[in-house]
C-alpha cells in the first residue's frame, strides 16, 4: 500500500540528506516556465489534424472552448487513427501524424522550446545542483531551462565552488556513462535529447525503446539514489520499464521512490503498479501531493541552508503566496446571531488495524466479494498485496484464505496524510454509527448516507418498542413519518443523514446533513450497486420524479425545525457519549473500530463588528 504525504512534508525530509536523492522531470515541470505541456501540445496536434482533414481554417477553432474540443475528439474518432482521449499512447500518435518526418518534429520542438525562461523551481533545483546539494538529474525534455538556470547560479559563487554541470544527451551518451563511472557531479542527463540533438524520441517507435546507453545511466542511477519524479506522467513505455526494471536490481533506489501529483487519482496505472511493486519490494515509496514543481520548489527552498548568494538570487522570483496570513480579529465575538453546526466532536478515533498480507495481489473490489461470500464481517481497505482491517482474525483469515493471507501485525492509521486509512475510518465509522440503532448504512464512494430502518412485519413487541422510543426524538422534530412512499409514485423514502468525516481546527468531526432519500428504481434490470460501487449517476431515473416532492416537505421548514431536526440526530447518533463499536466484537481475538462522539454540536458565533450584526443596534 503507497503512501502519501503532502510537499512540505517531502521538503523537511528532501533536506536531511538531499544528496541520497537524484530528481527526474517531466514536461509538467516546465509548465510554470512557459513551455507548452504534453496536454497542450496534444491538443495543438489534434487541432491542426483536425483542420487538416476537414478544410477549415486553422483561426475559425478555438480550442479553448469545450464545444470545439467535444467537436473535435468526436470528429478524430471517426476520421483518423489516434488512440482514444488520455490514452498514454495519444501524445507520440499525434505528433508523427501532424509532423511525419523527424526534420519537421525538430523544428517544432525546437520553436516551443524557445518560448519559455527558468521558473522558480528551475531556479530553486539549479542552486541544489550548484551548491552539490543535488547530484543527478534526469529528464524527458527537450529544454534547456535547467542548464541555463545553473550556468547562472554558478555565476553567483567562487569559482572553485562552481557546479560545471556535465550535460548529456541520446547523441553523447558516453558523456552521462563516463559522469556515472568516475563521479563527476553533478550531471544532467537527457532521455529523450534536447532540441539541438540530432535524434529526438516523440513518436510511438522512437518511444518504444529507450536508448540501451542512456537506458543503462537510469538504472545505474537508480542503484546509487532515490528518486524524485516530478511533472512526469508515466506515458513513455521505455522509461517506466527501466523504472521498473531497476526494482530487480540489488539495492534499488536506496534513498526512496517518491512520486510527485497533484493527487493519488490523476496517476495513470502503470504509475500506480509501478509504486506498488516498489513498495512491495521494501523500497521507502510515497506520492508527494503538490499541485506544480514551484510549490514543492518553494517547500524546499524554505528547509534548506543556502549560500547567501543563491539564497538572495531564489528568491528574487519567489511567486506570490496563493494564500496570504490575515490579522485574526481580537474584539471579542458577540453573544447573537448563533449558528449551530450539524457536527459532532469526535473525543475517540482508531489508531491502529490490523495488517494483512497475501501472496497474490487483489483488488478492494475483490476483496469485498471474498467478504461477502465468506460471510465475514470485517471492514478492510487496500489493494495489492496488503490490506489494513477491523475484524474477528478468524472472519478475516476465513475471507483472505483464497489468497494466502496471513496476518501480519498493525498498521498505524494516519487520517491526515494517508486517503486510504482515512476512508477506512470512513466505512468504520458508519456502520459503528448503525450499530444498535434502528438505521442502516449505505456505503458509495459518491458518500455514505445513514437511513432509517422501516421496520419488518413480524417483528417482537419489544423490537418495536425500543425502535419507537430510539426514533422518538427525530418523530417529534421531522412531525412527519420517517419512512414510508412518495405521495403518488410509491416509491420507497427514508429519512437519513449524509455522513462525512472531517479534520478541522486540530481535531476529527463528524459532520451530516438531515436529508430525505428516495429508492428510485434503476434503467432495465440493472440491480441497485452494491457498497464500495461507484455507478454512475446516469445510469438511474433522470430527471428525479421525486424532486419536486422532496423539495416541498422541505420547504417550510425553517431555522427552529431544522434546530430540532439536528438536536434529534446528534443524540440519536451519538447516544449517552459511550465508545461506539463498528464490528461489535466480544471475546473474539481481533480488532474492532472504536469511536466515541461528544453529544454537544458545534456551534458559531460572528468574532467582528459587522455593520450587519450592529443594525438592531443603532
Amino acid at each position: 500500500m503507497v503512501k502519501t504525504m503532502q510537499s512540505m512534508e517531502f521538503a523537511r525530509l528532501f533536506a536531511l540528506r538531499p544528496q541520497n536523492l537524484a530528481w527526474f522531470l517531466g514536461a509538467g515541470a516546465s509548465a510554470a516556465a512557459g513551455i507548452p505541456t504534453g496536454y497542450a501540445m496534444i491538443t495543438d496536434f489534434k487541432k491542426q489534424l483536425f483542420c487538416q482533414l476537414s478544410k477549415l481554417p486553422l483561426r475559425e477553432v478555438d480550442t479553448n472552448d469545450s464545444l470545439w474540443s467535444q467537436r473535435i475528439n468526436e470528429f478524430l474518432k471517426s476520421n483518423s487513427a489516434l488512440p482514444k482521449p488520455g490514452d498514454p499512447k495519444e501524445y507520440a500518435a499525434a505528433f508523427e501524424a501532424v509532423y511525419p518526418t523527424p526534420e519537421a518534429r525538430r523544428a517544432y520542438i525546437e520553436k516551443a522550446v524557445q518560448q519559455g525562461s527558468p521558473s522558480f523551481g528551475h531556479r530553486v533545483l539549479a542552486a541544489l545542483l550548484t551548491s552539490k546539494k543535488t547530484q543527478c538529474v534526469f529528464s524527458t525534455n527537450f529544454d534547456t531551462l535547467l542548464d541555463a538556470a545553473t550556468i547562472v547560479t554558478d555565476q553567483l559563487v567562487d569559482a572553485q565552488d562552481r557546479a560545471n554541470l556535465v550535460v548529456a544527451a541520446i547523441d553523447n551518451a558516453g558523456r552521462a556513462e563516463l559522469s556515472m563511472k568516475e563521479s563527476r557531479w553533478p550531471l544532467l542527463a537527457k532521455l529523450h535529447g534536447d532540441y539541438q540533438s540530432i535524434e529526438l524520441k516523440n513518436t510511438a517507435g522512437e518511444l518504444k525503446s529507450q536508448d540501451s546507453r542512456m537506458r543503462s545511466v537510469l538504472s545505474n542511477a537508480c542503484g546509487r539514489f532515490g528518486l524524485v519524479v516530478v511533472g512526469y506522467s508515466g506515458r513513455d513505455d521505455s522509461v517506466m520499464e527501466a523504472l521498473a526494471d531497476a526494482i530487480n536490481t540489488l539495492q534499488p533506489f536506496p534513498g526512496g521512490l517518491y512520486w510527485v501529483a497533484r493527487s493519488t487519482d490523476s496517476l495513470l496505472p502503470a504509475v500506480t503498479d509501478l509504486l506498488e511493486k516498489a513498495s512491495a519490494a521494501g523500497i521507502s515509496t510515497a506520492v508527494v501531493i503538490s499541485h506544480t514543481f514551484d510549490e514543492l520548489a518553494a517547500d524546499i527552498a524554505d528547509n534548506m541552508v543556502l549560500a547567501p548568494a543563491l539564497q538572495r538570487h531564489v528568491h528574487e522570483m519567489r511567486p506570490d503566496p496563493v494564500l496570504r496570513e490575515a490579522p485574526l480579529p481580537t474584539a471579542d465575538g458577540r453573544k447573537f446571531p448563533v449558528l449551530r453546526c450539524s457536527a459532532l466532536p469526535i473525543l475517540e478515533l482508531p489508531t491502529k488495524a490490523l495488517r494483512v498480507e497475501t501472496n497474490v495481489a487483489a483488488s478492494i473490489t475483490k476483496v469485498r466479494e471474498l467478504l461477502r461470500e465468506t460471510k465475514a464481517w470485517a471492514l478492510v481497505a487496500g489493494n495489492g498485496k496488503e490490506f489494513a482491517a477491523f475484524g474477528a482474525e478468524a472472519d478475516i483469515l476465513r475471507a483472505f484464505a483464497s489468497l494466502g493471507g496471513r496476518l501480519a501485525g498493525t498498521y498505524e492509521l494516519y487520517p491526515e496524510r494517508d486517503s486510504w486509512a482515512r476512508g477506512l475510518l470512513y466505512d468504520a465509522l458508519a456502520r459503528a454509527l448503525t450499530k444498535r440503532r434502528p438505521l442502516f448504512a449505505r456505503l458509495r464512494s459518491r458518500g455514505h448516507a445513514l437511513l432509517v430502518q422501516s421496520g419488518r412485519s413480524n417483528e417482537k413487541p419489544e423490537t418495536v418498542e425500543r425502535r419507537q422510543r430510539q426514533l422518538a426524538g427525530l418523530h417529534a422534530a421531522y412531525g412527519d413519518a420517517l419512512v414510508g412512499n412518495v405521495s403518488g409514485l410509491g416509491y420507497p423514502f427514508h429519512e437519513g443523514v449524509q455522513l462525512r468525516l472531517d479534520h478541522l481546527d486540530g481535531r476529527w468531526w463528524c459532520a451530516f446533513e438531515p436529508f430525505t432519500y428516495v429508492e428510485l428504481p434503476v434503467k432495465g434490470d440493472q440491480e441497485i450497486p452494491d457498497e464500495g460501487d461507484s455507478e454512475p449517476l446516469a445510469n438511474f431515473m433522470k430527471p428525479n420524479p421525486a424532486a419536486d416532492w422532496r423539495r416541498e416537505r422541505w420547504a417550510m421548514r425553517y431555522n427552529k425545525a431544522w434546530a430540532n431536526i439536528i438536536s434529534a440526530w446528534a443524540e440519536l447518533l451519538a447516544g449517552d457519549g459511550s465508545e461506539r463499536r463498528a464490528i461489535g466484537l466480544e471475546d473474539a481475538a481481533g480488532l474492532d473500530a472504536v469511536f466515541r462522539l461528544s453529544r454537544v454540536t458545534a456551534w458559531s458565533r460572528p468574532a467582528h463588528e459587522h455593520d450587519y450584526f450592529l443594525r438592531n443596534t443603532r
